[in-house]
Order: C-alpha cells, then structure tokens, then sequence
C-alpha cells in the first residue's frame, strides 16, 4: 500500500486508511454517530500545493454504504473529477439517514457536528487547505444539507451545488423527524430561514448553485425567486428534467459550477 499520511490527533477514533482500488478508507468512530462510519477519499494523480487545493465533499443521500441512488464518489470517479479539476474528493457516510442536522436530544445522532467537527477538521489535517476551498456537492436530502452547511458554517466552507432537493421545506419530511426530532429544532436548519438570516454573508462571492429537477422543480423555482429578492448571487438553471439518482447525468454541470465559483477571487477575499 502507498505511504498515505495518517491523521494527527483526530477529533473521533480514527482507523485507516485502507487502499481499495484507488479509494482510501478511513473508518472513524465518532459520539456523534450511534456505530462506526467510513469515510473514503479519491485523490488527484497530481495532488496540488496546500495553497491550491481544493476539497470536494460527496454527500450521501442514504445512510452507510446503501445505493438506491446510486454512489456519489463511483460517479465522480466515473467522471475523473479528482483528476480534471484536481481535487482532493471526500464522500463521507453516516450511520442514519443523512439530513445534516444535530437531534436536540440524541447525542448519536448529531450529523452537522460529526460533519463539521469530524470530518472536515480529518481531512484538514491528512491534506491542509483553505476552508473557503471546500466544496459541497448533493442532491435530494444532501442538497438540501449542503446548502444548510453552508448557511450555517460560511467560515467552514466555501462553496456549495444542490439539485433537485427540497430546498424550500416547511416542515420535516421523508423520515427526517428522525435525525431533526421537533419541528422547534427544524426551524434551525430551514434553508428558506437561513437565506434570509444569513443574506449578508453570503452576498459578496458567488457561493451557492442549485438547478434541474427531477422530483422538486418548484423549490428551486422559489428558492431562485427568493435569493433574488435577497440579493444573494447564484447560479441557478431551471432544468433539465432527469432522474432522481446519482447517475441521472446532472453531476457533471454540477462540479464544472462549482469549479467556476470556487475560481472567483472574491472568494478568498471576502
């Protein structure tokens, strides 16, 4: 196996890497999580200086290893992401399903701390870079967590691209009472709430895209309508109309916009 390095002084138990045909497996047990997760990393051939690099975060639709919705990294690799735009790819899991909340009262199922004070400060340290070059990537329950990520933690990441996700929700849905326990906490991670909160912070770089649909064009419609009227800058396309998977032929306009944001050096200035 290559000499990868390992991560020092991790914030959970971490175990790893394994090397899986060019995949790094990191296992990593974790308070937040109530069983063991894995973490996996595809890393560019030509892996860039830590003032260059950049870190694509793949975030799963489903809890652990399951694909009904297919495999987030096995389309990025499909499509050589790491290798075309030379990031440092990270699709991490968790052990329930994945909505990026914290329940106000299981400890085991705080999704949004184990990623933001887990996940993010592992690759930190196995590859060191600017938080403003941190991209999140989902669709469906992930593209509504990368923009609430966002949102809630612009000091942690930089950019974020959803589509076809219930952006404009109101009330906790498709199992996610589960992980957000009350419609009290839910009001914490509500996207159309946070837009409005956290407008200014996000009104210098162009740092959130969402578009297409598959199961829910009209939130993107409305989620467009209202960051115009906050004046939040964005990239936004209504359509095309595709399958709600990750094979449905969407993450390549997906990456090539975040490629495009996390390039603008407003970014790093603001």
């Amino acid at each position: 196996m290559a000499n990868h390095p390992k991560p020092a002084e991790p914030a959970s138990e971490v175990s790893g890497p394994q090397e899986r045909h060019g995949v790094l497996r990191y296992r990593v047990r974790s308070a937040c999580q109530a069983s063991e997760t894995l973490v996996r990393i595809v890393l560019p051939k030509k892996l860039p200086p830590p003032g260059k690099r950049r870190v694509l975060f793949v975030l799963p639709v489903e809890p652990g290893t399951a694909t009904k919705y297919g495999d987030g990294l096995a389309t990025v690799r499909k499509l050589r992401v790491a290798d075309r735009y030379g990031f440092v790819v990270v699709a991490p899991a968790f052990a329930d399903w994945p909505w990026y909340c914290d329940h106000p009262t299981d400890a085991a199922r705080r999704q949004e701390t184990y990623m933001v004070k887990a996940v993010v400060p592992l690759v930190a340290k196995l590859y060191p870079h600017e938080p403003r070059r941190r991209a999140l990537l989902g669709f469906s329950k992930s593209g509504w967590g990368a923009f609430s990520l966002l949102l809630r933690h612009p000091d942690v990441f930089g950019v974020a691209c959803a589509w076809d996700a219930p952006l404009m929700a109101t009330r906790p849905r498709f199992g996610m009472t589960r992980i957000v326990g009350t419609q009290e906490n839910f009001e914490r991670y509500r996207v159309a709430r946070l837009l409005e909160q956290c407008a200014e912070s996000v009104r210098g770089a162009t740092r959130l895209a969402h578009f297409g649909y598959g199961n829910f064009r009209d939130h993107h419609q409305q989620a467009h309508a209202l960051m115009r009227r906050l004046g939040i800058p964005h990239l936004y396309a209504d359509g095309p109309h595709r399958k709600h998977h990750w094979d449905g032929g969407w993450v390549e306009q997906a990456v090539t916009w975040l490629d495009e944001m996390l390039r603008d050096p407003q970014l790093l200035r603001d």
